[in-house]
């Protein structure tokens, strides 16, 4: 997981965030502050299914609060981009309990 100093390595990169909350989603990081709030830039986010492929919900312009954010990590974006998302299905993640 990247955070505080460690993000400056990927500002301008595709990452994916997990939130509290279960949600998924990948934008070009663009700014950050000391508690973690990021700027997200051309996001979207993945919503999951079992019965049909992953859904693409355009956000754009993006902000998240640090304290909703679980996790930060890179996209691979060659190996993004070889996946078929409408053939994945997944549980949706579950919100994470404190």
């Amino acid at each position: 997981m990247l955070g505080g100093p460690g993000l400056e390595s990927v500002v301008d990169q595709i990452i994916s965030v997990i939130t509290n909350d279960g949600r998924n989603i990948v934008g070009v990081l663009k700014g950050f502050d000391q508690a973690t709030n990021i700027i997200l830039d051309e996001s979207h986010e993945r919503v999951y299914s079992t019965k049909e492929g992953v859904q693409q919900l355009v956000l754009g312009l993006y902000i998240i609060r640090g304290d909703n954010i679980s996790i930060i990590g890179e996209l691979d974006e060659e190996l993004d981009a070889s996946l078929d998302l409408a053939e994945v299905r997944a549980h949706p993640l579950r919100p994470v309990i404190h």
